[in-house]
C-alpha cells in the first residue's frame, strides 16, 4: 500500500547512532515508511561512541537532514540541541536532532511512544501508576505516566537513592512519586506498570510474583529479550504483559514528523496507514 506523497526535500540522508548499534531495528521501519510514503530518503546506522559524538556530528555534510539517537548518545544528543521541545527538556535527553537553518533541533520522541501504544492498548488515561527501574528510561516513562494523567506514581528500584530525581521530577510534573525497595513493595493494584529494566536484568522471583499480583497492564519497554522475568511473573499472575516494539513504531512515527516539518505535533499522510506497514516491518511480514 502507498499512501500519498507529501512536500518533502528529496535525497535527504538520515541515520540512527548509538554504541552497540548493529542489533537496531530502526533503519528496517523507517525505510518501510519512506517507501510507503513515497520519499527518496535514505537511513543508516552508525556506531558512535559518547566520546566520537560531537567530532562525528560536526563531520556530516548538508545532506544529513536528521538523526535518531539511541544509548549512550541521548545527553550529548541534549546538549548538541540549540532547541528542544518540551519533552527533551524535563528528561534532560534527546533521542531524534533535525537540521533546520544550519543549527539542530532535539526532541523527546521516547516519551509520546510510550504514551500512544499504551494508547492502543487500551489505556487512554490513568489516574495512578508504577515505574520498575530508576534509570535514564524510567524518566521518560514517568512524564509518559503524567501525560497519561497520572497523579501518583510508585517507583520500584534497587537502589532507592537513585530514584530522587524522579521523585523531584514528579514535582514539576504535579505527580506525587514514592519510592519503594523491591523487597518492601506492597502488591498494590494499579492499571499500569511500566518496567524499565535493561534486557536481562531480573527482580527477585519473590518481588516479581508480588508486584504482579497487583494485576493491571505490564508495559516493558524490552523487546530483546522477551518475555523478561518479570512478564513471565506477569503472565503467571493472569494478567496482560506487552513489549516494547509497539513503542518503538510509535515513537519512531514521532521522529518522522520532526523529519518531514520539525513539527512532533504534525500528522504524516494517512498516518494510520503507515503506523500499520511500520509494524508489519518490524515482524517481517
Amino acid at each position: 500500500m502507498t499512501v500519498p506523497t507529501a512536500e518533502v526535500p528529496t535525497g535527504s540522508l538520515l541515520e540512527v547512532w548509538g554504541d552497540p548499534i548493529a542489533h537496531s531495528l530502526s533503519p528496517r521501519i523507517h525505510a518501510a515508511a519512506y517507501a510507503a510514503l513515497g520519499w527518496d530518503w535514505t537511513y543508516g546506522r552508525r556506531r558512535v561512541a559518547a566520546a566520537d559524538f560531537s567530532r562525528e556530528l560536526g563531520g556530516l555534510g548538508a545532506a544529513f537532514r536528521g538523526l535518531s539517537l539511541t544509548f549512550p548518545l541521548k545527553t550529548e544528543a541534549f546538549a548538541a540541541a540549540t532547541h528542544r521541545d518540551r519533552t527533551a527538556e524535563l528528561t534532560g535527553a534527546v533521542n531524534t536532532l533535525v537540521r533546520a537553518d544550519g543549527q539542530w533541533r532535539g526532541f523527546n520522541t521516547d516519551v509520546g511512544g510510550i504514551v500512544g501504544d499504551v494508547r492502543a492498548h487500551g489505556l487512554e488515561a490513568i489516574e495512578t501508576g508504577r515505574i520498575v527501574g530508576a534509570g535514564a528510561t524510567a524518566t521518560s516513562a514517568l512524564v509518559a505516566l503524567a501525560q497519561l494523567g497520572a497523579r501518583t506514581v510508585e517507583v520500584v528500584a534497587r537502589r532507592p537513592d537513585a530514584a530522587h530525581a524522579l521523585a523531584e521530577l514528579g514535582e514539576r510534573l504535579s505527580v506525587a512519586v514514592s519510592i519503594a525497595a523491591p523487597d518492601t513493595v506492597a502488591p498494590a493494584s494499579v492499571p499500569l506498570t511500566v518496567s524499565t529494566l535493561p534486557g536481562g536484568a531480573a527482580l527477585p522471583d519473590d518481588t516479581a510474583r508480588r508486584i504482579a499480583s497487583g494485576g493491571g497492564l505490564l508495559y516493558d519497554v524490552v523487546y530483546g529479550h522477551w518475555p523478561t522475568p518479570l512478564a513471565v511473573a506477569w503472565q503467571a499472575a493472569g494478567a496482560p504483559a506487552v513489549n516494547g516494539l509497539g513503542m518503538l513504531v510509535r515513537q519512531a512515527v514521532l521522529q518522522i514528523r520532526v523529519f518531514r516539518t520539525g513539527d512532533v505535533d504534525h500528522p504524516l499522510p494517512d498516518e494510520d496507514a503507515v503506523v500499520d506497514i511500520m509494524a508489519r516491518a518490524l515482524v517481517g511480514d
